[in-house]
């Protein structure tokens, strides 16, 4: 909306022609994500439900009686925003509609006692992939690029559909199950979504960059970096009040509109590998875990009851690591991999 504004009345004004400049949009959006948001939760937490507890998870009790579900909160600041300082593309939208989807079932799943069921919630999660899939690419062959390979590859709708759709429903999942340590779920989330914001603006959404490195160039790269660095915005509000010892939670409402973020913007910047790249402590740790369920559960092999997933639960009850060292050292091993993994994914090809 801002965007088109300046387009109508730059003319009248010289600093209206900032509202042309993707870079400007892009800082003022993740301001007022972060101030709406940090503004916002303490003066509407109170209407939120609150949190039971969970079996079997580490300090549980710590979080009874906590406001939770704070996505139905800030999700909605970061749709709304996202409207207003992205130029309008019927996709963005309706990858908006996904989110506020995924957020409704994530709300829903929080506020019912016990919560709902894993296969309910596994198939709803796959709708919605499925869903964000066929909007990414818009039912037509898509152009992606892979590691240790120089030329872009054009696959068709439905292999297209086909993975992506695993790599959402997967993002999706391990984001949520890293929900258990305050600030780690959206610390780590935000640190991958911040890169792929920087990768979408300065590397596939610039034309020069993409040449030199070899990679496509997706003109609407920019305007999904406008819309990473809102949700980064937004999250950020949040941790300030999710941080040690936190004041309210995020529950699935946030966790689940994130992770669907995560892997559509991954699929925005054209190589599935990426997730590997931004965010493999969120897969490490919340992914892990759900392999370990499906081997216990489907496969019924036992060894792996030694284990404790997700992994922030392993290490604070074998290791006894605090909650806050948890954060810090998994934060530290993305912050210090993310850009290595990076530099050799777009140099080596």
């Amino acid at each position: 909306m801002l965007y088109y504004l300046g387009q109508y009345f730059a003319d009248l004004a010289g600093p209206l022609r900032l509202l042309l400049s993707y870079i400007f949009l892009a800082g003022l959006g993740t301001a007022l994500g972060a101030l709406i948001t940090w503004w916002a939760l303490p003066r509407l937490w109170k209407y939120l439900p609150t949190d039971r507890g969970r079996e079997f998870a580490i300090d549980a009790e710590k979080s009874i009686g906590k406001p939770n579900a704070a996505g139905v909160i800030f999700i909605p600041v970061f749709i709304v925003i996202t409207l207003l300082v992205v130029p309008f593309d019927w996709k963005v939208v309706q990858i908006l509609i996904c989110v506020a989807f995924a957020m409704l079932v994530g709300f829903l799943d929080d506020r019912t006692p016990g919560g709902w069921s894993e296969y309910r919630l596994g198939a709803t999660d796959l709708a919605i992939a499925l869903v964000a899939s066929m909007i990414i690419c818009q039912l037509e062959p898509f152009t992606i690029w892979l590691p240790l390979y120089k030329d872009p590859i054009v696959i068709g709708p439905v292999p297209f559909i086909l993975g992506s759709t695993i790599l959402i429903w997967t993002s999706i999942n391990a984001t949520n199950c890293s929900d258990g340590v305050d600030g780690l779920s959206a610390s780590l989330s935000s640190m991958g979504i911040l890169f792929l914001g920087g990768i979408l603006y300065g590397i596939v959404g610039h034309a020069d960059i993409a040449d030199y490195l070899l990679v496509p160039h997706y003109v609407e790269g920019a305007a999904w970096a406008i819309v990473a660095f809102v949700l980064v915005g937004c999250l950020t509000g949040y941790l300030w009040h999710n941080s040690y010892p936190s004041a309210v939670l995020m529950g699935d409402a946030g966790s689940r509109p994130i992770g669907l973020m995560l892997g559509v913007l991954v699929l925005a910047c054209g190589n599935p590998f990426l997730i590997l790249v931004v965010a493999f402590m969120v897969l490490v740790n919340g992914a892990t875990g759900m392999i370990k369920v499906a081997l216990l559960r489907f496969f019924r092999i036992g060894i792996f009851r030694q284990i404790r997933y997700p992994l922030h639960d392993h290490v604070r009850h074998n290791m006894g690591w605090s909650n806050t060292q948890v954060l810090v050292r998994f934060m530290l091993i993305q912050a210090v991999g993310t850009p290595i993994l990076l530099v050799l994914l777009l140099k080596i090809r």
